[in-house]
């Protein structure tokens, strides 16, 4: 039985600590209770800056040299695209201010809309203050991590 692949989509740039504390908690949670893998894209990119940009403070390249940051960014957007197109079976995003404000998780699930890949969002936002895009390409929506863990208990182990 193939084991499933989770995406984990969510606010970076503008999120609080970039998001890495509920993506570890997730992802801790999906592979101890599914055996699901992730792509956790914090992992992913400090992974991808240890190999290729050693030293390089990211956040602070955008006002220092903005073409290197284009650059870096638009190799960070190909691993994206790739993992959620060819790798990821499902999209978990978690629709916070840090989302909100920055555009890399609009991304995500158009890309996981267009795949065909179904969308989970999580968020304590009333549905009409979401943008219409983002409510057309999601599957299903969770006020919480635990009910979204119920709901993945019982229809993805």
């Amino acid at each position: 039985m193939k084991h499933l692949r989770a995406y984990l989509s969510g606010g970076m740039e503008y999120a609080d600590g970039e998001g890495t504390h509920w993506r570890k908690e997730m992802q801790s949670w999906l592979e101890s209770n599914l055996r699901h893998s992730v792509f956790n894209p914090n992992v992913e990119s400090d992974r991808f800056f240890n190999a290729q940009h050693p030293g390089v403070n990211f956040r602070t390249l955008k006002k220092e040299d903005v073409h290197l940051y284009q650059n870096i960014v638009r190799q960070l957007v190909e691993i994206d695209c790739k993992e959620i197109a060819e790798r990821s079976d499902y999209v978990i995003c978690y629709w916070d201010e840090g989302a909100v404000k920055g555009a890399g998780t609009k991304g995500e699930l158009t890309m996981a809309r267009f795949f065909g890949k179904p969308v989970y969002l999580v968020t304590s936002y009333p549905l009409h203050d979401i943008p219409g895009w983002i409510l057309g390409c999601i599957t299903k929506t969770f006020s919480s991590f635990d009910d979204l863990k119920y709901f993945l208990s019982s229809n993805h182990s």
